[in-house]
């Protein structure tokens, strides 16, 4: 396991991980400000800024989630992989205003496809 570069591997295995465990701490602590899923929410938006900075756009790119079903409160993009890790073609969610908040313009023009 490499801590200062670490594998495109090992950065989708930890969102997902973390993606989970924010979804559960959700739903285990049902209160409106919970400090553990508020936490887990930043360090899996802090992990997937650190994919996008370490391997987009060759590995893995941004697009909007356009699905009509889905059930979100805001707009989000999807972190898709090029090339699928521990047989997932995705690296979960990330809301746009996120995105926004933290990377540049340039890394958004570069990162987002259509």
């Amino acid at each position: 396991m490499e801590i200062l570069n670490p594998s495109i591997e090992q950065l989708v295995t930890e969102i997902i991980a973390v993606n989970h465990a924010w979804k559960e701490a959700k739903h285990l602590f049902d209160i409106i400000d919970n400090p553990l899923a508020n936490s887990l929410r930043d360090l899996k938006a802090n992990l997937q800024v650190r994919l996008l900075r370490s391997y987009a756009p060759i590995k893995v790119y941004l697009t909007v989630d356009k699905n009509p079903n889905a059930d979100y409160d805001e707009p989000l993009y999807g972190l898709q992989l090029v090339t699928s890790v521990n047989g997932r073609k995705d690296a979960a969610h990330l809301p746009i205003r996120v995105a926004q908040a933290n990377l540049s313009q340039s890394e958004l023009d570069q990162f987002v496809r259509s």
